[in-house]
């Protein structure tokens, strides 16, 4: 018997909705207990400097102020570790947890303040007098790329990773081609912007040994083995639960400063502690993203077909390489020609340090950026050649018959790894958009004014990488009454992803 699927394509009942919508969640910001502190985090107000002395004297007078945690209450203070693409060298660029003897962005965290309430906490980390030598900012990649002011000065160096793309023969191709276009592109620097900010609940519970902590989101076990292992605890004596979460954006999630501060706090002091951050640290203290710029050319045939594709691509990393720093550089050098058929390619993606608050991943990390750069130059060469951009996009598509199709190899200076679009018709997904979205129809909407706005019509392809794998692990339980129960490890972060 052949079962007809009622879900693919059909609107599917939300279960979570009455709960929130009756106010009903429950975020870190709802959690209470008895004698619970609340933590304020003292933050580095300049980019660059060398912190001599941290004076807690005045925040511990004020009444209510339990006590205030620096670096040398934490003693061997660890690093932060890659969760993705750990790559040797790296090490020496991971971020510590509290700044120890050297700040390198404003927003890094240099002691937290422990209190009764949160306006007692913000009070103390006020109270908190920092002497900092200010040095030199390494204000952008321009200056990062000259190395005359170094964020690490036993590395010598601010790459932190370069990445080569390389397919074919570019030089050839270039020689050979009728037409070449060189561009230079900007996407500028982003970071998430969740409805409800960051927020960590840790318990420590002294006779059992164990460690609870909310406000896990997203990858709940590897944030639980790196706490472990940085608290000296069995990953099966600490837990991370997931709580109600108000938005990721692929931000929220990894693992941060205040993942292990916040729970060393409540063991340090013996008591529940609550930590939520407000707006103003959200923007220099959560991931940023995106921030590149490129070099590049392609190589084309009169008749619009692309013969090869090179350049430089620099990404600003900001002041450490954090959990996975590296996936959109590794991501811009392999994947920067996206789905189109481009036999010759060298793309050079360098990884550099700044003085600003280190990147993560925001929504395919290194994708949209590489579809940009690559899209702009499409679109650029078809208006060069005379060749409608859509036709000019249709003519260079991998094909059905060509999958798998091969993506450039990274070479020494990453991972030789080997990247494929395994299968598919981009042609057909091409056709099937046109028509759906009545292109041709709407190009007599180019450039006009209707009611006070400009129209137009734009076309541009994508891909994305599918799961990292290699598997996924699952619990099924059969009930007695005929029900089935899924466990998965998937995490929720608010955008509708329950049923």
């Amino acid at each position: 018997m052949i079962g007809t699927n009622r879900y693919i394509g059909s609107p599917v009942v939300r279960i979570e909705d009455p709960r929130f919508l009756r106010g009903r969640g429950q975020f870190v910001g709802d959690l209470k207990r008895e004698s619970m502190l609340h933590a304020g985090i003292l933050r580095s107000p300049v980019a660059h400097g060398l912190l001599a002395a941290v004076d807690a004297s005045a925040a511990l007078a004020i009444a209510g102020v339990h006590a205030v945690i620096t670096a040398k209450d934490i003693g061997a203070v660890p690093r932060i570790p890659l969760r993705l693409l750990s790559l040797s060298g790296t090490e020496r660029f991971l971020q510590p947890v509290i700044a120890v003897d050297r700040v390198r962005y404003v927003g890094e965290p240099v002691a937290v303040v422990l209190a009764e309430s949160p306006a007692l906490a913000e009070d103390g980390v006020g109270a908190v007098a920092l002497d900092i030598e200010q040095l030199p900012p390494v204000p952008d990649r321009h200056a990062s790329g000259r190395g005359e002011i170094l964020l690490f000065e036993e590395a010598a160096i601010n790459a932190a990773m370069v990445f080569t793309g390389v397919k074919g023969d570019t030089d050839a191709a270039f020689r050979d081609a009728e037409y070449v276009r060189r561009d230079r592109f900007v996407v500028q620097r982003y970071t998430a912007l969740p409805m409800e900010p960051r927020g960590v609940f840790a318990e420590w519970d002294a006779a059992r040994g164990r460690m609870t902590v909310l406000g896990a989101a997203k990858v709940p076990f590897f944030n639980r083995d790196t706490l472990a292992a940085m608290l000296g605890l069995s990953p099966t004596h600490v837990d991370l639960i997931e709580n109600d979460v108000g938005g990721g954006f692929g931000a929220r999630g990894e693992f941060y400063p205040e993942d292990f501060l916040v729970p060393f706090a409540a063991q340090h002091v013996g008591r529940p502690v609550r930590w939520l951050e407000d707006r103003r640290e959200h923007l220099t203290a959560m991931n940023h993203a995106r921030q590149a710029d490129c070099e590049v050319e392609i190589a084309c045939r009169r008749d619009g077909t692309i013969l090869g594709v090179r350049g430089e691509v620099f990404i600003d990393l900001g002041a450490y390489v954090r959990t996975n720093g590296l996936i959109a550089p590794r991501t811009l050098a392999q994947c920067f020609t996206g789905p189109y058929r481009v036999p010759n390619v060298r793309i050079t993606s360098k990884a550099l340090l700044t003085n600003k608050t280190p990147s993560g991943t925001y929504r395919a990390p290194g994708r949209y950026e590489g579809s940009f750069f690559c899209e702009r130059l499409i679109e650029l060469a078809a208006r060069d050649l005379g060749i409608d951009s859509a036709e000019m996009r249709r003519r260079n598509l991998i094909g059905a018959g060509e999958m798998p199709y091969q993506l450039p190899r990274l070479e020494p200076g990453g991972p030789a790894v080997d990247t494929e679009c395994d299968s598919g018709d981009y042609r057909e997904t091409f056709e099937r958009c046109l028509a759906e979205l009545g292109c041709e129809e709407k190009r007599a909407l180019q450039g006009r004014e209707i009611n006070g706005r400009y129209h137009g019509v734009a076309v541009a392809c994508f891909i994305e990488g599918s799961g990292l794998g290699p598997k996924e692990t699952a619990r099924l339980d059969l009930e007695v009454d005929g029900r089935v129960s899924v466990y998965v490890g998937s995490a929720a972060v608010g955008q509708g992803s329950k049923r």
